[in-house]
């Protein structure tokens, strides 16, 4: 029999007010995989992230992470259960300098950890290390999506949710961002799941993915079956390979 997900969401759907943003979403993400989830803009993605953390609540459906029901499980919780975010637009403290930013990112770590933690992240991110000193929000776009990824590394997480890590960063910053994934992932043992517009980077670096289309899941397959997929590459592929 095979071994459980680490994570499943299980016909989650999730209102904003009135509106039903998620309409009975369902998918898995097994210890060691990259899973991407990509659709066009408006479909849903994000939601499901933040619905997974529990902001907002999943109205109907459950979330289960490692065996445990967490779909009511308060949001400060999260990280104690080896689960941390990268969230869209990355949010880090812009007067706070990159060290300060990272130090909050262990708050709910051992502190005897935080020496290794910080030299973990310094190797994934050498740029981190240079500015270490310097205020996070005059950094270059590239720049701060690095610390978000960092910050949310200091907690030692089983599952990254990352979402939208290319956003707005030029193709080489892009390419950048997605190899320190797949090291993250390969050699930090770390499960993500990821949401990307950019779906030709997203596929190409996932173990498998999965399409969301107006807050329903439409299509899923392996990376490599959806990058060949005509639909896919009509709707998501055109001109997105930079």
């Amino acid at each position: 029999m095979s071994k459980a997900p680490l994570l499943s969401v299980k016909n989650v759907k999730t209102h904003y007010g009135p509106v039903e943003a998620l309409r009975g979403v369902s998918l898995d993400v097994h210890e060691g995989e990259i899973v991407a989830l990509i659709g066009a803009n408006g479909a849903g993605k994000s939601t499901l992230l933040m619905t997974i953390c529990g902001d907002p609540r999943a109205s109907e459906g459950q979330i289960v992470y490692d065996g445990n029901d967490i779909t009511q499980t308060p949001l400060h919780q999260m990280v104690r259960l080896g689960i941390a975010q990268s969230p869209e637009g990355r949010r880090i403290f812009p007067r706070m300098s990159v060290l300060e930013n990272l130090q909050l990112g262990a708050f709910a770590g051992d502190p005897a950890n935080f020496e290794a933690d910080i030299a973990r992240v310094f190797r994934l991110f050498p740029r981190l290390a240079e500015r270490s000193s310097q205020r996070a929000g005059t950094m270059s776009g590239g720049e701060q999506q690095m610390l978000a990824i960092g910050r949310a590394l200091m907690s030692r997480p089983r599952l990254l949710l990352l979402d939208e890590p290319s956003l707005g960063l030029a193709p080489l910053l892009v390419a950048q961002i997605f190899d320190t994934i797949r090291e993250i992932n390969r050699s930090e043992a770390v499960t993500v799941l990821l949401v990307e517009q950019n779906a030709y980077h997203a596929l190409r670096l996932a173990h498998r993915g999965y399409v969301l289309v107006n807050g329903a899941i439409r299509l899923s397959g392996t990376g490599p079956e959806l990058l060949a997929n005509p639909d896919i590459q009509q709707a998501y592929l055109a001109g997105g390979k930079g």
